[in-house]
């Protein structure tokens, strides 16, 4: 299976190298690797025009977006920046960040599952951070979820869910709307994958808001949206991002923000959520 790989990067210059060595030493190679350098202001993209010299399957691609590291557009128009580059001969589309370190055996084990079900539409592994020198899970999600970080989608997954959305909540609207289509959701707990920052590290002060706006989007409702809020507010162990989160959502909502999906995708997805809320409780 050809798999092409799409790498958004803004000043990435202390880990790309580093994401850059570990997929080009992967038991299975993929055909492309497109590195969008998004508007760096260091030298991610000197970095990358020299694995570009050594590895002809790596491009770069500069993209002149804003400097605000908002979550969601902005590394979602990158995204696109790259992928607007690639044909359409790929079978294996992966969107990674630029601050990952992936195991030997990462994209062998994707396309072998992939292979063995026709009906998975994504597939993803675990992301890991560094906690007083050990690596431990970067435990935000469920574990029938895979972080934006490090998605791959059979070709056909995404046409169907039409891309991605640029916008906060994208990666997880992507496998809502997959599921709408009858697309399985793979993640797979031995594929531990490094992951350099943090999330929401370097996030912009505005971004506060947006979790809340994207639950809005998303067809949530109210009472969703104060289940998804607290849930997502103690697993960060930040108990004022409830409230950030309600007032982006209320925000969105008296502003009479455009939704990100149909009236039918939102009854689906509602009808997923308090789906899995009762088998989680009952």
């Amino acid at each position: 299976m050809k798999i092409y790989i799409v790498i958004p990067a803004h000043n990435e210059e202390l880990s790309i190298a580093k994401t850059l060595a570990s997929l080009v030493k992967q038991t299975v190679l993929p055909k492309k690797i497109v590195v969008v350098n998004d508007n760096s202001t260091d030298t991610t993209e000197a970095i990358v025009n020299q694995f570009s010299i050594d590895y002809d399957f790596i491009s770069v691609v500069n993209s002149d977006s804003s400097k605000a590291h908002m979550p969601g557009s902005k590394v979602i128009n990158a995204f696109y920046k790259g992928y607007k580059t690639l044909d359409e001969s790929y079978d294996i589309l992966c969107k990674f960040d630029a601050d990952l370190i992936f195991p030997n055996k990462y994209l062998e084990q994707i396309v072998k599952h992939f292979k063995e079900n026709k009906k998975i539409g994504m597939v993803g592994g675990f992301c890991y951070i560094k906690k007083e020198q050990q690596w431990v899970l970067e435990n935000l999600t469920n574990k029938d979820h895979i972080r934006g970080a490090l998605k791959a989608y059979r070709k056909a997954c995404f046409k169907d869910i039409k891309g991605l959305k640029p916008a906060m909540g994208w990666d997880t609207i992507d496998e809502l709307l997959a599921q709408y289509h009858h697309w399985e959701i793979k993640t797979d707990p031995s594929l531990r994958v490094q992951h350099l920052k943090p999330t929401g590290k370097t996030y912009n002060a505005k971004a506060k808001y947006k979790q809340g706006e994207a639950f809005y989007k998303m067809r949530y409702g109210i009472i969703l949206t104060l289940i998804a809020s607290a849930k997502l507010a103690f697993l960060k162990k930040q108990p004022r991002l409830f409230k950030n989160y309600i007032l982006g959502f209320l925000k969105a909502k008296t502003t009479h923000q455009s939704y990100l999906v149909t009236k039918a995708e939102g009854k689906f997805i509602r009808k997923l959520r308090w789906k899995k809320i009762a088998h989680k409780f009952f």
